[in-house]
């Protein structure tokens, strides 16, 4: 199946916000502790933004970053993190979930290989390394 990616090149006219608007709204959420794709997704569900991006020329990213806003790990580390703590947790309850083990496993060399690629892009520190003691620090579990 191929997917479509549609881009909408305008702001509809419908739209009652203004670009500083929409900033003021993002930076507000963000203190209230969501993360960009939350912000995303409430700017569309609540307000009817369908576009940050075509409204404001930037994305929720590139806002917060002008605003010297910088998050301490990329938000789909931590979504890793999460899962390979919740999987940890359940490979030392069933000891004999062999296909658990394994995904562990696959789990922890993608959360390697995204850590080499933000080290690359000089997002994380290069000291920066994965273990599970730091993954349950980030998760809070």
């Amino acid at each position: 199946m191929k997917m479509v990616k549609i881009k909408s090149k305008f702001v509809p006219h419908w739209l009652n916000y203004t670009p500083e608007e929409v900033e003021k709204m993002i930076l507000n959420k963000y203190q209230k502790g969501m993360t960009k794709s939350q912000i995303g997704l409430a700017l569309r569900d609540q307000y009817g933004i369908p576009s940050v991006k075509d409204l404001t020329k930037s994305n929720v990213g590139k806002i917060l970053k002008s605003r010297e806003i910088k998050e301490e790990l990329p938000e789909d580390l931590v979504a890793l993190y999460k899962k390979a703590v919740k999987l940890h947790m359940h490979v030392d309850k069933e000891k004999k979930d062999k296909a658990s083990k394994r995904s562990l496993v696959v789990l922890e060399n993608r959360i390697k290989r995204l850590i080499n690629y933000y080290k690359d892009r000089k997002t994380l520190p290069p000291a920066y390394a994965y273990s599970l003691e730091n993954a349950r620090l980030v998760v809070k579990l």
